[in-house]
């Protein structure tokens, strides 16, 4: 019988896949502004993870925020999701868990850390992208 993996443990498994996936994008970057966890690229942010897990400052829901388009009724639909706090909401920028049961899996949050870089990024690193893939 497989052994089930804690909640925690699966949290921050994916956040780990997700700070992967966004540090593989052309130029990508982190910083830790705030006690969090950022992916920046020509120094803007184009997705926060939150604080590391096991820290005071870190939410009993991992969850990220990231600038959407296209994918952002999407996200929006996802148990637990909202626009953005501090004002980012208005701008597209959406906060989705990535730890809660029944969530996107993380094909899916990969894909839209993926528009949100494509969003912020100059356009030159988007064609360096699109000719990767």
């Amino acid at each position: 019988m497989a052994r089930q993996l804690p909640e925690k443990d699966e949290a921050a498994s994916a956040r780990q896949e997700l700070r992967r996936f966004a540090r593989s994008l052309p130029e990508s970057y982190e910083e830790f502004p705030w006690g969090e966890v950022v992916a920046k690229v020509n120094k803007k942010v184009f997705v926060f993870l939150g604080a590391e897990p096991g820290t005071p400052d870190a939410p009993a829901l991992s969850c990220m925020s990231l600038k959407l388009d296209e994918s952002r009724e999407a996200a929006l639909a996802v148990e637990g999701a909202e626009p953005t706090h501090y004002g980012l909401g208005k701008h597209g920028w959406v906060s989705v868990p990535y730890s809660s049961p029944g969530g996107p899996p993380i094909s899916v949050l990969s894909d839209w850390i993926e528009e949100s870089y494509r969003l912020v990024a100059p356009k030159r690193l988007v064609k360096l992208l699109d000719t990767r893939s």
